[in-house]
């Protein structure tokens, strides 16, 4: 069911509200849809004879979740980081772009959109990291926009290098200048998808000289890129702060957003608030793959922290697992502070609300969209998911606080609809079917060509040397090998 009136009327619900102070009211509402924005919130909306009416009674109307880190294209790899941590995760999942086809590509991306959906993400930032070719990428962007998700799809100029043989497996160089290219035709042509997929840049290569670095990111502004986005986590794997050499460079502004941000320094957090940037979280790699403690709900940082999935590849897509992790994880935390002294805490050092917001209104600020998107009101976008509030997970939660109802008790299965930018992409339960090439695909047809592409990806896979894979990764990031330890 693919909204084709104008106007969608959603009634008898429990909303969600955000003041100014972003705090939660839950109020019971109508919300009236006309095109593709929110025009009316009051208790009782009269609908038009070619108004789509949604019956809401029992159900919660929530924000559309914003997941601000997320490689889209990695569907055919999932299942196999279970027990992996970042190392082996570059071998078997980031290095193996260079075995998808343009085709893979496109599949593995409409995919990944399609779960984001499902799991109530209406906008994400995805660090398309895939560009091995031209063709790579604009074919994960051409899914982005059959998909219905909304979308900075963060082009990286600095393309991945690559492989020369995969037994013994060895990289190649890339060239940048076709990158390039690529980089300002696309933002010459944004936005996308009727509006709702913009280019962001993803920017990894800080080992470049300055005077590269600088001109990058000056042409891209330039360009009218409204968006950068870095992985940043110091530690074993990196000690040097790029938020040092953005700030030295004059390039750390309000358009910058960190990922990870781990070990973040004190005078990192202090130079990030200053200049309005922000990071995002991924707590479920962060904790697997020991790179750190999320930071989202760092005294210095929370401020200006947002929540994104990483790798949904490795675990879910859906940003209420990451709530409940990035929640629990910081108050389990900051508790054993005091349980080490004999001593127990007062109050709990973080909330659900806070939870929440980390996944809506927060991530709309870290990519600059407040105005937009992020909380339920009259003349924001309407991105908006539906819980049923009677399901066997949140029956009760939501007659005492619904925040909680969906941070510590909903899963996807109780999410019955999803509306992005006016158009309806679950409902009842379901996705809608997307077009692709002019045909209209349901998502067991989409799942058949996944699968079909996962199989001759393993095919490749199984010719690779994979022990001779880790051992390029470390000679290729200058990893100290003395660093790499046995489990005491």
């Amino acid at each position: 069911m693919a909204a084709t009136s104008s106007s969608i009327l959603l009634s008898n619900g429990t909303v969600l509200i955000h003041d100014e102070e972003d705090h939660l009211t839950p109020v019971k509402a109508d919300i009236l849809i006309a095109g593709n924005k929110i025009v009316k919130i009051a208790p009782s909306v009269a609908p038009s004879s070619d108004t789509i009416h949604i019956d809401c009674t029992g159900k919660i109307l929530s924000p559309g979740f914003v997941d601000t880190h997320h490689h889209m294209w990695q569907t055919q790899l999932k299942g196999r980081h279970a027990d992996d941590l970042l190392l082996d995760y570059m071998v078997k999942g980031n290095f193996v772009y260079s075995m998808f086809s343009p085709e893979d590509v496109f599949w593995g991306e409409l995919g990944g959109c399609m779960e984001s959906i499902d799991a109530g993400t209406t906008m994400v930032v995805d660090h398309a990291h895939m560009n091995y070719s031209a063709e790579h990428s604009s074919s994960a962007l051409s899914a982005t926009v059959a998909s219905g998700i909304r979308s900075y799809f963060c082009y990286s100029p600095v393309p991945q290098a690559p492989v020369a043989s995969l037994a013994p497996y060895s990289f190649g160089t890339n060239t940048a200048d076709w990158a390039a290219e690529q980089l300002a035709d696309l933002a010459a042509n944004q936005p996308f998808g009727n509006g709702r997929v913009r280019l962001g840049v993803a920017f990894d290569a800080y080992y470049l000289p300055k005077d590269i670095v600088v001109s990058l990111f000056e042409k891209a502004r330039g360009l009218g890129v409204k968006l950068f986005t870095s992985h940043y986590v110091r530690g074993p794997l990196g000690a040097q702060s790029f938020v040092d050499i953005l700030d030295s460079y004059g390039l750390l502004k309000d358009d910058i957003l960190l990922s990870h941000a781990s070990q973040a320094k004190p005078e990192d957090a202090v130079k990030l608030v200053a200049k309005h940037a922000h990071v995002s979280s991924t707590p479920d790699t962060e904790l697997q793959m020991a790179v750190g403690t999320p930071v989202c709900f760092r005294p210095d940082l929370h401020k200006i922290s947002s929540l994104g999935i990483d790798c949904h590849s490795n675990n879910s897509a859906d940003l209420l697992s990451q709530m409940r992790l990035a929640l629990q994880s910081a108050r389990g935390t900051h508790n054993q502070r005091f349980i080490a002294e004999g001593k127990l805490p007062r109050t709990v050092n973080a909330t659900a609300e806070q939870a929440f917001n980390l996944a809506t209104i927060m991530g709309a600020r870290a990519v600059g969209m407040e105005a937009e998107i992020g909380s339920l009101a009259v003349g924001k976008l309407a991105d908006i998911v539906i819980f049923d509030a009677l399901s066997p997970g949140m029956i009760c939660a939501t007659e005492h606080d619904p925040v909680a109802a969906i941070v510590l008790h909903a899963s996807v299965r109780d999410i019955e609809a999803v509306i992005v930018d006016g158009r309806i992409q679950k409902h009842k339960g379901k996705l809608v079917p997307v077009e692709v090439e002019n045909k209209i695909m349901e998502w067991p047809q989409v799942a058949a060509k996944l699968l079909d592409s996962r199989q001759r990806l393993q095919d490749k896979l199984e010719a690779a040397d994979m022990d001779s894979a880790k051992k390029a990764v470390i000679e290729l990031f200058r990893i100290d090998e003395r660093i790499i330890v046995d489990n005491p």
